[in-house]
């Protein structure tokens, strides 16, 4: 046989209830979740800031680097809502290297999924009740939806998957912030026909059930660049971009108009410290535009405690083992620069 089936993975209700969400948690959660659905719909004008590790690869580290954020939310509350990134799902253009904590607990071992799915609720739960801060986390696979839908306020669609049916009609029954990236030619078209169907009700099968979604108006955009055809990272986060993103959404039968802008990725070329002048971009173009300023909600930030990125097994606290990222106190002094642009 081409498959080998190594366990029987237990359902997301038996996971959620050896591994549950406190009521005021739950609570935590739904106000969050108004206060971020707010922003995408126009009525709160305060920005979002979805930061942290490329991929959250050590519970005690994303821990200690999510309630870093903390007091800093407290500081910059009227101007901005930070959603910290505990990304547990790495993408792999290729399927190798390393998947993330939930395929992969500890990074030197064997992958064990049964293992990884209590990881990632303890991960997250534990980051929630210690920073008061609801994380964002990337959907590569679709059916995990139901281990994690009680903890998340945010949740990103890669490059790769943004295309996919299967990602876009689970989508539409998500009830929180859901991004969808450009995919990585780049092609506006296929990121706002996702943002369509996800936002749009769907009958289909999913996890062995048939079932209906009502969809998700909070669907929107998000900018992560593209790769031309020569293999060159290609950047589209500039005044010209949005405007024409904008006259795109126009087009279309969508609700809530709205971008978010990927600042590493193929935007930077993968050059962290890019970051930085990136989010100045993005925020003196809303300065100078109110179409863009009404447009672009929030920034993506690829940010951990130390900067760059090490090779897996060098043991680094708080150090990337995928891309690299910026380190604490870049990542400090540009949430402040964001709140002060915001303001302005």
């Amino acid at each position: 046989m081409s498959f080998k089936y190594v366990n029987h993975l237990p359902s997301p209700e038996i996971i959620k209830k050896e591994y549950p969400l406190s009521l005021e948690l739950q609570q935590l959660k739904e106000d969050r979740d108004r206060q971020i659905a707010d922003v995408l719909t126009g009525k709160d004008d305060r920005f979002l800031v979805i930061i942290g590790p490329c991929s959250a690869d050590n519970e005690d580290s994303v821990c200690d680097y999510v309630s870093r954020l903390a007091p800093i939310q407290e500081k910059v509350k009227d101007q901005l809502i930070i959603i910290p990134r505990i990304y547990t799902n790495k993408p792999r253009t290729t399927g190798e290297g390393y998947k993330g904590i939930a395929s992969q607990p500890d990074p030197e071992k064997a992958p064990d999924m049964l293992e990884g799915l209590v990881a990632v609720r303890k991960m997250h739960i534990r980051a929630i009740s210690e920073s008061g801060l609801t994380p964002a986390d990337e959907m590569l696979y679709p059916e995990n939806w139901g281990y994690v839908e009680d903890l998340l306020s945010y949740v990103a669609i890669g490059a790769r998957s943004v295309e996919d049916q299967q990602h876009r009609l689970t989508v539409s029954g998500f009830d929180v912030a859901s991004g969808m990236k450009n995919p990585t030619s780049g092609d506006f078209s296929v990121m706002l026909n996702s943002v369509y169907a996800a936002q749009h009700p769907h009958h289909f099968a999913y996890r062995g059930y048939e079932v209906e979604t009502s969809g998700n108006p909070y669907t929107h955009v998000v900018l992560r660049g593209a790769v031309s055809k020569h293999g060159n990272s290609t950047a589209n986060y500039h005044y010209e971009d949005l405007i024409r993103l904008n006259e795109m959404y126009e087009k279309m039968d969508l609700v809530n108009p709205a971008a978010v802008i990927d600042t590493n990725h193929s935007n930077s070329g993968k050059k962290y410290l890019e970051q930085i002048r990136i989010a100045q971009e993005v925020m003196h173009n809303r300065q100078l535009s109110p179409v863009i300023r009404k447009l672009v909600k929030g920034l993506m930030i690829e940010s951990y405690i130390e900067e760059g990125c090490q090779k897996i097994g060098e043991h680094v606290y708080g150090k990337s083992i995928t891309d690299p990222c910026l380190g604490w106190e870049d990542s400090e002094r540009l949430i402040y620069m964001l709140a002060e642009m915001n303001a302005k």
